[in-house]
């Protein structure tokens, strides 16, 4: 079965990653790692032997657990497929009443424990799944601990995040929590496209507004562009189920993330079109780009009582063929629809 489908564990060995253990996941022409010391999230990941995430400049880093130091996060933030951002704070870096929060919080640079990685059969399927605990917690503060698998089953194409947060402290504690999904090349190109079922898109500051009819087309990449941000609130079915995808007719390709309104009702977009940060960010979330300030000031902050959990369940799916395409870009014109 090894020859089709796998779980391995590996380490790297140099450089800034040397130690950072992760696993190798192989389904078939499906590949991708996840990194037990960064939270158990996703770092590359390719179908057919094209990739389809970005990875930033830093590149791969090893133990960093608390490498989180205001905006000194940008040289540690790899990007990945999917890096998880929380929970104090989301975004930006900040300072309320003497505290600071770093930027995208903890969450992502905080290793598993409780490890597991096993591929098996179940019935007639084959599965690959890896499984773990990462806990955020505090003398005298919080204890939040965050029950993570990953998994898929060969012969599809498809990978199934379920996550438990529970709150093992005895107060309530803010849950900050955002889908960090990382787009690049080559799946990301000019002839790339954002698909969403949108019913209103926002910039999130003047630098982002002059493009705002831009959102969903991808440039060619450009020397020093900025970073535009785009908060977009989606239609969903009657459960609250969404989704956003980019496609790249090009290729035949594309990559789908579905996810529920109800559990993480904000989605935002990042979109770097700079040459050596080029890279398109699919971002659910619970919380809004602005960060802790602006629920803060709102009274608005997510809470989770002492004892509670809650979970958050994302499927990302690869497209492959102009069927496929075609049939997402149809689902979202009839979803922004109804």
């Amino acid at each position: 079965m090894q020859q089709l489908a796998s779980v391995r564990p590996l380490t790297y060995r140099e450089g800034k990653a040397d130690g950072l253990t992760a696993y190798a996941v192989r389904n078939g022409p499906l590949a991708f790692d996840v990194l037990a010391d960064k939270g158990l999230d996703i770092g590359d990941f390719s179908y057919r032997g094209v990739g389809f995430n970005f990875l930033s400049k830093p590149g791969l880093i090893g133990r960093t657990a608390y490498d989180t130091h205001g905006a000194e996060a940008q040289r540690s933030i790899m990007g990945g497929m999917l890096f998880t951002a929380g929970y104090e704070n989301i975004c930006a870096p900040c300072t309320l009443d003497g505290k600071d929060y770093p930027m995208h919080g903890r969450i992502r640079t905080t290793p598993a424990e409780h490890r597991s990685a096993d591929a098996f059969w179940d019935g007639d399927d084959y599965v690959m799944r890896v499984s773990g605990e990462i806990r955020e917690a505090e003398l005298f503060g919080e204890n939040l601990v965050l029950r993570r698998s990953i998994e898929t089953r060969l012969g599809e194409r498809i990978v199934r995040i379920v996550d438990e947060v529970e709150n093992q402290a005895f107060r309530p504690e803010p849950l900050m929590l955002l889908y960090h999904f990382n787009v690049g090349h080559p799946l990301l190109s000019e002839a790339a496209r954002l698909v969403l079922p949108a019913l209103d898109t926002r910039p999130r500051d003047e630098t982002s507004r002059p493009h705002l009819d831009d959102w969903a087309s991808v440039a060619a990449p450009s020397e020093n562009e900025p970073e535009y941000v785009f908060l977009h609130e989606l239609a969903a079915d009657a459960a609250g189920n969404t989704f956003a995808a980019l496609v790249n007719p090009e290729l035949k390709l594309g990559v789908r993330l579905d996810f529920n309104r109800k559990a993480l009702p904000y989605f935002m977009q990042w979109k770097s079109m700079a040459a050596g940060d080029y890279a398109m960010g699919l971002e659910p979330a619970n919380s809004s780009v602005y960060g802790r300030p602006h629920h803060v000031s709102a009274g608005a902050l997510h809470m989770l009582p002492p004892q509670a959990k809650e979970t958050f369940e994302l499927t990302i799916t690869v497209l492959d063929g102009d069927e496929d395409i075609d049939r997402v870009q149809n689902e979202a014109r009839r979803l922004s629809r109804r």
